[in-house]
């Protein structure tokens, strides 16, 4: 039950409130006396611009590799991993765990 001396819309008054000084907050962060904080670098002349995340990227001028040269910088990969391999042996698991 809501009392006659309108305690049960305070606060929904402050929550209302709230949201509209929540809307200001940029246009109150630039008021002299209230504004930014003594350390706080200066705003840029003009805002950042947004990434262009629609922008395609151009097409290459080059071809694929071939398939040969391919597998030979596979082979090469596949030689140079087992010489490291045989270089630096695995350190020994422990039979206790």
């Amino acid at each position: 039950m809501v009392g006659r001396d309108g305690k049960a819309g305070m606060p929904a008054a402050v929550l209302l409130l709230a949201f509209a000084l929540g809307g200001c907050a940029s246009t109150i962060a630039d008021m002299p006396m209230v504004g930014m904080p003594t350390g706080a670098p200066a705003r840029p002349a003009q805002p950042g611009e947004y990434l262009p995340v629609h922008d395609l990227p151009t097409s290459r001028e080059g071809t694929a590799m071939a398939p040969a040269e391919q597998a030979k910088i596979q082979a090469e990969l596949i030689a140079a991993r087992d010489r490291q391999a045989v270089a630096t042996p695995a350190p020994a698991k422990s039979a206790g765990k």
